[in-house]
């Protein structure tokens, strides 16, 4: 899964990707006509956010902090609704197709960041943990990627935070006079209690965090404003002690309305009762196909028991040590690699991809393996990370977490998160050039992660056995979310019988487990059924173009196509592929 932040829309990037990378290609006029009908929308969402801006590149805000000043949800409705507008006259005015469609991006974009303003200022009682936002504002500058007079902006970036530069409150004491105001109102629902806890449990690792990037990019100058923004952390979380946790809520339940409106801001179309219905299903179907290749496992091997639970945690046994585990991981690609070029799969590039460990603090934030994009925005040559956390510091045990590190889960897990997949997706991107409407504001979990779901099930059936019985277990995974994650947020379970579920069926260990509740539960809710969703749409779509082409379908140039549109919602990647890639391959067999 790529990770960026945990804002309520996601990504905010600025300018355009046509300039990305040092060898990309330039860009067509109409997406330099398409990104000038974008940037005065990207001026508008790095107002309020610069930290994910800049997490993408965007070095014009640099060292800009999130606005959290008087009147901040006034001022940013208005200026979406507004922009709005405009987006709708020049939809009704512009002729080219491409462009057209970029607009629609904008627009619905623009809709769903209205639709949820209003809907959470409405129910919900505002809660920002400062120490993971400055924690991430500057770990997006402080990143080793950056070139060193980049990094050296953290400096104004802290400075700023702390209130230690004219003109600028402490970022903390912002977010605390929003909070009190919204105090006020007694009808407003708390945030969820466990989410609150994690916070300030976290921030202690995330200012260690914050201190040894510092350390590690060299920068010097930062210790005193780092002092001074530490302390206002640890007061702001004494606040939240006193005020925040007695209106915690303790049911994860949210108004129904909340929950649907963040289904739809990660790219899911469907309510949750279908979810629920047509994911029951596929846990059911896949179930069975492990247990048919689980037979064949517990047979050469002689195992005690056939079932797949107890083969897998048979393969658990052959864990990987940790000095050993990055190299392991690195054969696994090159082995990969090799399947994909021995089948024609997809176009691959020749340069290695990037794979490390997390750190403590990222482990905190993101407790599951993730790819950390490049920037998308003055790219010149940095490319994705495939991260992989050793524990999960959230943990309600002192249990292993054995999920990441044996044998045969390195197949479907380099699959999912370098290549074929988010690696070669984001590079893609970069490499190609794309509209920035196509790479920004058509992003969302469900073209990002049906991609990488698709792409494990592309090396599944050259795995061996064992490496399809855990490629089978990580689809599993993705229909237990789908399943799990509508219905804890329906009332219909807690997260302790989904963790339970988890561990019975699933074979997770509590840990993972215990992250994975928490990301149904207040991480992000909804975001997790996204896998399973752009899977079945981006599959659905694959088969369609089968029948139309019959022989004539090509598996590599089909995948091809998809990479090279980006990150596109599911119904403008159905219409490119039945506009554009059947049509022309039709006609450039036909010309042969």
């Amino acid at each position: 899964m790529p990770r960026i932040g945990r804002t309520p829309l996601g990504l905010a990037l600025l300018f355009a990707f046509g300039a990305a990378a040092q060898a990309a290609p330039a860009a067509p006029a109409w997406v330099a006509r398409s990104d000038a009908y974008t940037q005065p929308v990207l001026k508008d969402t790095g107002k309020y956010q610069p930290e994910d801006s800049t997490a993408l590149g965007d070095e014009s805000v640099d060292t800009q902090v999130a606005d959290f000043r008087p009147h901040v949800y006034e001022r940013a409705l208005d200026d979406t609704e507004k922009r709005l507008a405009i987006l709708r006259r020049e939809r009704a005015q512009e002729n080219d197709v491409k462009v057209r469609q970029d607009l629609d991006i904008l627009i619905d974009s623009r809709e769903k960041v209205v639709a949820t303003m209003k809907l959470e200022h409405q129910y919900l009682l505002d809660y920002t943990n400062v120490g993971e936002l400055v924690y991430g504002g500057l770990r997006a500058l402080l990143d080793p990627r950056n070139k060193p007079e980049r990094q050296k902006l953290a400096l104004v970036r802290l400075k700023r935070y702390a209130g230690k530069e004219a003109g600028y409150t402490p970022i903390a004491t912002l977010v605390r006079a929003r909070g009190e105001e919204r105090l006020a109102n007694k009808a407003l629902i708390g945030p969820y209690v466990n989410e609150v806890e994690e916070g300030l449990n976290n921030n202690a690792t995330y200012m260690d965090g914050i201190e040894a990037m510092f350390r590690k990019a060299n920068v010097t100058g930062w210790e005193s404003d780092f002092a001074a923004l530490k302390a206002q952390v640890k007061d702001y979380d004494d606040w939240v002690r006193n005020r925040i946790l007695p209106r915690t809520r303790k049911e994860v339940r949210l108004p129904e309305a909340i929950y649907v409106n963040r289904l739809a801001n990660v790219g899911v179309d469907i309510a949750p009762e279908q979810m629920i219905e047509r994911a029951a299903f596929d846990f059911q179907e896949v179930r069975d196909e492990m247990q048919v290749v689980a037979n064949t496992i517990a047979a050469r091997n002689h195992l005690p028991s056939s079932d797949y639970r107890d083969v897998i945690r048979e393969l658990k046994k052959s864990s990987i040590a940790p000095d050993q585990l990055l190299p392991y991981y690195r054969q696994r690609l090159k082995d990969i690699e090799g399947m994909v070029r021995a089948h024609d799969l997809v176009t691959l590039p020749t340069r290695e991809a990037n794979i490390r460990t997390a750190t403590p603090a990222e482990a905190a934030q993101t407790p599951a393996p993730f790819m950390n994009p490049p920037r998308m925005i003055g790219n010149t040559g940095e490319y994705g990370e495939f991260v992989i956390p050793l524990s999960n510091p959230n943990a309600k045990s002192k249990a292993r977490m054995d999920d990441f590190d044996f044998a045969a889960m390195a197949w479907t897990l380099t699959a999912h998160e370098a290549r074929p997949g988010h690696e070669l997706q984001f590079a893609s991107m970069v490499e190609q050039g794309m509209s920035v409407a196509r790479a920004r504001f058509a992003f969302n979990s469900t073209n990002v992660e049906g991609w990488g779901l698709y792409s494990e099930a592309m090396i599944l059936p050259y795995m061996p056995p064992e490496g399809q019985l855990v490629s089978l277990q990580a689809r599993l995974l993705r229909m237990a979310r789908a399943l799990l994650d509508p219905q804890i947020n329906l009332g219909r379970m807690t997260p302790a019988q989904a963790k339970s579920f988890l561990m019975r069926e699933v074979v997770l260990s509590e840990p993972f487990a215990q992250s994975e509740v928490d990301r149904y539960s207040y991480r992000m809710p909804g975001q997790a059924t996204a896998y399973y969703y752009g899977y079945v749409k981006l599959r659905a779509l694959k088969t369609q173009a089968e029948i139309a082409l019959g022989d004539r379908f090509s598996l590599k140039a089909f995948n091809d196509f998809i990479i090279a549109q980006g990150i596109l919602p599911p119904a403008l990647m159905k219409q490119a592929v039945l506009e554009d890639f059947i049509p022309a391959r039709l006609g450039r067999i036909a010309a042969q």
